[in-house]
């Protein structure tokens, strides 16, 4: 591990960044759980703040993400306008694209907003084609 090379980790950043990075997938690591509790977006409509948890699971292949390109990853969302729905589809193909696990299935969900809470789930490949969860 000590000769992978990062672009983000144990460097100085104070920006938002849409750039995830990995590092080779340990023996025996069977599924990675990622939780962060501190996303935000807007509503693509009226620009209002909306609050987020974002779950991401996976069972790794060769690649597993890099922690704190999550998180810049994952601030990126704040400025922009998203459904729920739609980030945590966007989320889980990026995550998929990047790392190229043999599934992903990511939950979405958004605090309370007009009384009413929202969860979405996106998983690649869709389980009904055969992928474990």
């Amino acid at each position: 591990m000590a000769e992978y090379k990062f672009e983000i980790l144990g460097k100085k950043v104070s920006e938002p960044m849409r750039k995830l990075e990995t590092f080779p997938t340990p023996e025996h690591v069977k599924k990675v759980v990622l939780d962060c509790d501190e996303v935000t977006s807007l509503c693509p409509v009226t620009g209002q703040p909306d609050w987020e948890t974002v779950r991401i699971e996976f069972e790794p292949d060769k690649f597993c993400i890099e922690s704190k390109s999550l998180k810049l990853y994952l601030w990126s969302f704040r400025e922009e306008g998203a459904f729920c729905e739609s980030l945590s589809a966007r989320i889980a193909q990026d995550i998929f694209d990047v790392c190229k696990p043999r599934w992903v299935k990511v939950t979405v969900a958004q605090k309370a907003r007009g009384g009413i809470a929202i969860t979405a789930e996106s998983r690649i490949p869709d389980l009904e084609q055969g992928a474990g969860a």
